[in-house]
């Protein structure tokens, strides 16, 4: 599946609600929405047939009604915060069974609008105030204040720690996620903590493989290299471990989902579409010495605090015969388990960057930020034969 054209999107998306745009035509553009709870809905390099980056959930936009257990609008950026699973999940009422019939994501970051602070051309900021209740019963009061930002190339150029080559073309952008405990009782371990988690979504395709490195070393010591076991152990033809990277397939024919320790992750994580010679990065905040990161296992978990710090999620039927929710693929990043004092808040910062170009250009900047060959990401399940 490739993109559509970034101006066939906007018009499709101008059809339907009123988004707001960072950045001007001809030069890279974001595409925002306060509707839909403030999500970077798709981005551009810009130029002529330029291509939209971010998978839309054109059905569930262009229904303007609610739909059941999620509401798939799509979007590079959205908001949403976790456990999903588990004794202190967000997405699961106290006493149900932890599976797709019962789950469902809260309303307050799942439908409505989200109110605009303040805007400009180069960015937005939108402010939310939520009350939840977690799977054990305990209640959270939460003030989000989230600002959306353009990136310039040379933003672009510093975030990446590379000079980008002249026939590379970039967008770039990044939330900053202000979440603020806005009760009157900290929030405690024992009782249930949230994270902020962020997930992009993007359009899948046969040539597009997800490339996360990882912190080498013993199991023992720094635990799994990836946790593959979310919706059942991932075949091998989908997911490889070289010795410094994870590459699992973004083709959004199967269900599946990887996840990272905070002890094997590192900063950064992303894709590469070899059809359309797009190379994706993500990166993200990580407060020094975190470690306690939510658990979103679909389960009463041993440790709620052993969870993922990265995940990337792959579309696909839910079972046989059934439609997948998309179809597209997924970068996410979290925030740790937030133990916060009433009026207190924490800033997690996740950066979404697409270069286009020649292929040796985008390999020069895989081999600094990804540290690997593209021709290893292009390849990594290629038959021998292609």
């Amino acid at each position: 599946m490739r993109s559509t054209p970034f101006a066939s999107d906007l018009a499709f998306l101008r059809s339907h609600t009123s988004p707001l745009l960072l950045g001007d035509a001809p030069g890279p553009q974001v595409v925002v929405a306060p509707e839909y709870q403030g999500r970077v809905l798709t981005s551009t390099i810009g130029g002529d047939a330029a291509p939209s980056f971010g998978w839309l959930g054109r059905a569930a936009i262009s229904s303007h009604a609610r739909q059941p257990h999620m509401n798939v609008f799509g979007g590079e950026d959205r908001f949403w915060l976790g456990p999903e699973g588990g004794q202190f999940a967000l997405y699961f009422k106290k006493g149900d069974t932890f599976d797709l019939a019962h789950w469902q994501v809260p309303e307050g970051f799942d439908w409505g609008p989200w109110d605009v602070v303040r805007q400009s051309s180069a960015d937005v900021q939108f402010r939310k105030r939520l009350s939840l209740r977690n799977y054990s019963d305990t209640a959270f009061d939460i003030e989000v204040n989230r600002t959306v930002r353009l990136l310039g190339q040379s933003d672009i150029a510093t975030a990446l720690g590379i000079a980008l080559a002249p026939a590379i073309r970039a967008v770039g952008f990044e939330s900053a996620n202000a979440v603020k405990n806005a009760g009157t009782v900290a929030w405690q371990p024992d009782t249930g903590l949230v994270s902020t988690w962020i997930l992009g979504m993007f359009n899948p395709s046969q040539a597009t493989t997800i490339a996360i490195p990882y912190l080498p070393g013993p199991e023992t010591a720094l635990g799994p290299i990836v946790n593959d076991a979310y919706f059942g152990k991932v075949p091998g033809d989908r997911l490889m471990v070289s010795p410094s990277v994870i590459f699992f397939r973004g083709d959004g024919q199967f269900r599946s989902k990887i996840g990272l320790l905070p002890a094997r992750a590192t900063p950064i994580a992303g894709s590469y579409d070899a059809t359309g010679h797009v190379l994706t990065l993500v990166q993200y905040t990580r407060p020094a010495g975190a470690h306690r990161y939510v658990n979103s296992m679909w389960a009463i978990q041993q440790d709620p605090y052993a969870g993922d710090v990265i995940n990337s999620y792959n579309d696909g039927p839910p079972a046989p015969g059934a439609p997948p929710l998309g179809p597209f693929y997924e970068l996410e990043t979290s925030s740790p388990g937030l133990g916060l004092a009433p009026a207190e808040e924490h800033v997690h910062v996740h950066r979404t960057i697409h270069l286009v170009g020649p292929d040796t250009d985008l390999d020069a900047i895989a081999r600094a930020v990804l540290k690997v060959p593209l021709a290893d990401v292009a390849g990594a399940f290629r038959a021998p034969s292609q």
